[in-house]
């Protein structure tokens, strides 16, 4: 895969941890969206949604509309600084402390391949295979995303029980804008609110389990104790 960007989603209420900067907390002696934003060196160019009183040099930082809009509004003034000729970007929320390099190039790297075992929209991922078997079945045939590429029109990781983690994967860009626009459209011309399931839906979306070493890299830390983890398992 070549170049990418990368669209930080970092305006959150925290409700749940009495409406802190959640991304600003620190994880290792690091806040939270540094530690994504750090995942994600390589991206060009790097966009902050959300307030931050200080981000790393090159990162560009918007707001949402309205400010507190929630995911889909931010993931749509992300999408809009990016320029015409970007075609990939990593979509992520910003209070996911244990993402990777490794764990984004893995993504982009599923992005890439031509026959995907593609969950349909709106498809979870598979049942857990039987005792015994290997849970391998034969790939099903190749499907061409919303833009008539080959592939999906983005890949997420799944957690244990087989959610996805819509926060934490790559889009294809045009089919993103393209959802941005159908959304905007059925909602009369408001994204405030609206949920990331609805922006996905109808997206051709590979799933992808971790299979790699240390801890879960779509892990978001949600209260204190989930920082509390993130602190023991960055150690």
């Amino acid at each position: 895969m070549g170049t990418y960007a990368a669209v930080v989603l970092a305006g959150g209420a925290a409700r749940r941890m009495g409406g802190l900067d959640k991304p600003a907390l620190p994880v290792a002696g690091r806040p939270m969206r540094d530690r994504v934003l750090a995942a994600v060196s390589d991206a060009t160019p790097r966009v902050l949604v959300g307030a931050a009183a200080a981000v790393p040099a090159g990162v560009r930082v918007v707001r949402e509309d309205p400010p507190g809009g929630g995911p889909v509004a931010a993931a749509a003034a992300g999408l809009a600084l990016l320029d015409p000729d970007v075609r990939v970007v990593a979509l992520l929320a910003a209070d996911l402390p244990l993402l990777t390099r490794a764990a984004v190039g893995e993504l982009l790297t599923h992005l890439d391949r031509e026959t995907p075992d593609t969950a349909p929209p709106g498809d979870s991922g598979s049942a857990p295979a039987p005792p015994g078997d290997s849970g391998s079945a034969p790939a099903p045939p190749a499907r061409s995303g919303l833009d008539g590429e080959p592939g999906p029109d983005g890949v997420c990781f799944v957690d244990g029980d087989g959610r996805r983690q819509s926060l934490c994967g790559v889009w294809r860009v045009a089919a993103l804008r393209a959802a941005v626009h159908r959304l905007t459209v059925e909602r009369g011309g408001s994204l405030s609110g609206a949920p990331v399931r609805a922006l996905l839906a109808g997206l051709v979306v590979r799933e992808v389990a971790w299979s790699g070493e240390g801890p879960p890299p779509w892990f978001d830390c949600d209260t204190d104790e989930d920082v509390r983890r993130a602190e023991e398992w960055a150690r």
